[in-house]
């Protein structure tokens, strides 16, 4: 039985590694490479820290179901080994989507860019690079997607 918690275990970390989508300035999906992006130039206006929430799958809660879900069954016996597998699901399901959203959630930057049309524009991507106001910067978009770099 050990052996199979420690699987189960094993198993749902790898797949809420899994779950963390990027929204990085710097980092580009397969699907986004080999295509055309339309460019504009601006400066940056102002720059705010924000929090990007984490993924709510069904990954988090299902993998947390079947741990507790084990954890449980090992409860009593008989009856109380089913209850206890029962009620160790359900726990294990709202503790497991509350992990993977907090191990999914990811500091953020809302860049505010004045384009050299005199629009005013603001992205919100990772905070993997680092922009100050002033600073003269490209808006990249194509795809659906907008990303500031440098």
């Amino acid at each position: 039985m050990r052996l199979l918690q420690g699987i189960a275990i094993g198993l749902s970390v790898v797949l809420l590694a899994g779950c963390a989508g990027s929204q990085s300035g710097s980092s580009y999906s397969r699907s986004a490479t080999r295509g055309e992006m339309s460019v504009r130039m601006g400066v940056v206006e102002s720059v705010r820290q924000v929090t990007i929430e984490g993924t709510k799958s069904a990954v988090g809660p299902a993998a947390g179901a079947v741990i507790g879900g084990i954890a449980g069954s090992n409860i009593g016996q008989g009856r109380g080994s089913t209850v206890g597998a029962v009620l160790g699901a359900v726990a294990g399901g709202v503790a497991g989507s509350a992990i993977e959203e907090g191990t999914t959630k990811k500091a953020g930057l809302e860049i505010t860019v004045k384009l050299d049309s005199g629009q005013l524009t603001a992205i919100t991507q990772e905070a993997d690079e680092q922009f100050r106001p002033g600073e003269r910067v490209r808006i990249l978009s194509g795809s659906g997607v907008t990303r500031v770099s440098h």
